[in-house]
């Protein structure tokens, strides 16, 4: 038994290696060039140990300490990343905190779609750039070979990645024994470099350089890139393989592969250029770059599937119009495919590609992305520890406080870089976030607009009881947003019709602030009348609403349904923007605009489209 869990731990551990660490271990190949690139650092002995000083110590404090020690701890039923964050911490908050919650959390997830553009496009033109190292003839073939790494991996995103994703583990695992042996064989011939595992340096580099050691840590933060992913994906595969992949290989990996850089630059200076691809011996070469290719390759893939996963929260949770969700496999629930979310990602990622051309033109953009990320998930953590788990205040903010410190200078020091790249991922984060507000503002005007109107749904049942019209045979099934007021496609259907089924029912479908909902408590039946039933549907952010299994978790509970028998109506509101109180006009103009866009109730939710009857109304904002 022992021996049948440890396999197992073995191959989840794999498995994670392939999918949470792409990012983090790729940064190696553009992180210390960057360094000394950006304040224009002589490149000296103290430099090279000041500022390899600064990446160990940032990878210890940043990804071991804050995300493997404590923030995987902050998980929602096994589940985390920004958004499980924020739902955690607004649970049990009310009135101006809870809001606040929801903005962070928001900005925080707009931000990640920023990150989502950027690393395709600065992982794989790094990787690309290893042909200049090769032959500097072959410069001009950097930009095609990513264009054509990036369509490809775009192109398939619709066959799913359970297949090659097999392949991610092995290929991630020998990308970081490679890296890791590199730089092993570099710091054995100049093992003087292992000194900067002493702070001292660290401190000393900040001390003497001032504000070119701020500048400095702008490119610092490169070597945290993709840490968010070790939350994100807990729920995929575990806090305990996540953490034994970290510690057990790509830790080692990357400090290894750092140090040799800095061991290499400490002996040839001229390699400066590219210290990544100038650790591996002429032979070598070809096979790294194929390798590095490879490499980020999966950590595109890492990051375009936890795209899809965000919005699919997104729009669980109310924050994002209904879109098309592709399940590509039977047996994992996590491997879905948003074609407009791929689409729109490849054209940015093309375009940002086109428009910045190198991996050191992006390096200005990559950071405020990340480090933005990082501060908002460290305030989130703060409520969750304070509130959730009931720290001690004292506790409770000198671990935030310790977080906080790190993350804002990294933030203050990316911020710097507005004019040269950085207002790219601030632009894409304020217009995904003013996107998602505005939908989840404008329905909820919408649902005040129609209470208005609404019906009493008590003394509405009364009177067709006690009144009834002409009833037909079957079953109509009424889809409503709210459990209280008469669904407007009723009224319409008896005012047009001047008809009722023999049965009524009422199916509202709620997102709770969960991943999941255990099937036991799917749905929620209660009789209103001799003819009328209202019927609850539960679901957590993390799964897509299906009508054929509320239908058979409705039997289980005594409300049987025929489905030939049964018709299910849908209001289909016409929505007009006007002077009323509620949202601007632009952004009335701008949900007015995402909800014709919509994807259809009835496709959304998997319903028979012969059995689908529209009653449309107009709803004034």
């Amino acid at each position: 038994m022992q021996e049948h869990e440890k396999h197992s731990l073995a191959a989840i551990t794999l498995a994670a290696m392939g999918v949470v660490y792409g990012d983090i271990g790729t940064s190696p190949l553009y992180t210390l060039k960057e360094c000394f690139a950006t304040a224009h650092l002589p490149l000296n002995h103290d430099n090279v140990l000041g500022i390899l000083s600064m990446i160990f110590w940032a990878i210890l404090l940043v990804v071991t300490v804050k995300y493997v020690a404590f923030i995987l701890r902050a998980d929602n039923r096994g589940e985390g990343g920004i958004m499980v964050l924020m739902a955690l911490a607004r649970r049990y908050l009310g009135g101006p905190a809870r809001s606040r919650i929801i903005v962070l959390g928001l900005f925080g997830a707009a931000l990640f779609y920023g990150d989502a553009i950027i690393t395709p496009a600065m992982s794989v033109l790094s990787a690309a750039e290893g042909l200049e190292v090769l032959n500097p003839d072959l410069a001009s073939y950097v930009l095609p070979m990513s264009v054509s790494v990036l369509l490809g991996l775009f192109l398939l995103q619709k066959f799913g990645t359970a297949h090659v994703g097999k392949l991610f583990g092995p290929v991630m695992m020998l990308w970081f024994f490679a890296i890791g042996l590199l730089g092993l064989a570099k710091i054995i011939q100049v093992p003087s470099v292992l000194a900067a595992v002493n702070p001292y340096y660290s401190v000393r580099f900040i001390s003497e350089h001032g504000l070119a050691a701020f500048l400095t840590m702008g490119s610092v933060v490169l070597a945290l890139t993709g840490a968010e992913a070790l939350y994100a994906d807990m729920g995929h595969f575990g806090r305990k393989p996540i953490r034994a992949a970290w510690f057990g290989l790509v830790l080692p990996g990357l400090v290894l592969n750092y140090f040799g850089q800095g061991a290499l630059l400490l002996s040839n200076p001229d390699a400066i250029d590219n210290p990544f691809f100038n650790l591996a011996p002429k032979w070598g070469l070809l096979p790294l770059i194929v390798l590095a290719t490879l490499a980020t390759v999966i950590a595109s893939q890492a990051v375009i599937s936890g795209a899809y996963s965000l919005t699919r929260q997104a729009i669980q949770l109310g924050y994002c119009p209904r879109m098309f969700i592709d399940h590509t496999s039977e047996r994992e629930i996590g491997q879905i495919y948003l074609p407009f979310v791929n689409w729109a990602l490849l054209a940015a990622v093309l375009i940002v590609v086109m428009a910045f051309r190198s991996s050191a033109n992006l390096a200005a953009a990559y950071g405020i992305a990340v480090t933005g990320t990082m501060v908002i998930t460290s305030l989130l953590f703060f409520v969750v520890a304070r509130v959730n788990w009931r720290w001690p205040l004292p506790l409770a903010i000198g671990v935030t406080s310790l977080f906080l410190s790190i993350d804002m200078v990294f933030f203050s020091a990316n911020i710097l870089k507005v004019t040269h790249g950085g207002w790219l991922p601030l632009l894409i984060g304020i217009i995904i976030f003013t996107l998602m507000l505005t939908w989840k503002q404008g329905r909820e005007l919408l649902v005040e607009r129609i209470r208005e109107h609404a019906l009493p749904l008590d003394s509405f049942i009364s009177n067709i009881e006690e009144y009834p019209p002409a009833r037909v045979q079957g079953t109509a099934v009424f889809l409503t947003g709210t459990t209280n007021g008469v669904p407007h496609a009723l009224l319409h259907n008896l005012k047009h019709n001047k008809v009722l089924h023999e049965r009524v029912v009422l199916l509202t479908a709620n997102t709770e602030d969960v991943p999941y909902v255990d099937r036991a408590e799917r749905l929620e039946v209660t009789r209103l009348s001799d003819s009328f039933w209202r019927v609850v549907a539960r679901y957590g952010f993390m799964e897509t609403p299906d009508m054929n299994e509320m239908l058979e978790c409705a039997e289980e509970r005594g409300l049987a349904f025929e489905v030939m028998d049964t018709s299910f109506f849908l209001s289909r509101e016409t929505l007009i923007s006007t002077d009323r109180p509620g949202m601007a006009r632009w952004r009335e103009h701008l949900f007015v605009w995402m909800s014709r866009n919509a994807l259809r109730a009835t496709d959304f939710f998997s319903i028979p489209t012969n059995r689908v009857v529209e009653m449309g109304a107009q709803v004034e904002l």
